[in-house]
């Protein structure tokens, strides 16, 4: 039902802008955008990828206090 009503109102606006004329500047306007979008979205994947593989996504782990014990058997290692 939404789907539908979202439907008729993309093509009854497509429609209605036919007689619009876009200048030299909205179609720049435009293209600055979606080269925006595009560096903003692949920037956003790419380091999305990169903490993945780098570990930063890795669940939190509980370090022991650093005490006398903890130390000695360290050294001994």
């Amino acid at each position: 039902m939404l789907l539908g009503a979202v439907i008729v109102l993309a093509i009854m606006g497509w429609s209605s802008a036919e007689e619009a004329d876009v200048t030299p500047f909205g179609y720049f306007a435009m293209a600055i955008g979606i080269l925006f979008s595009l560096v903003f979205g692949i920037g956003l994947m790419a380091l999305l990828f990169y903490s993945s593989r780098a570990g930063y996504d890795e669940p939190a782990r509980l370090v022991p206090p650093d005490t006398d014990e903890n130390r000695e058997s360290r050294t001994q290692d």
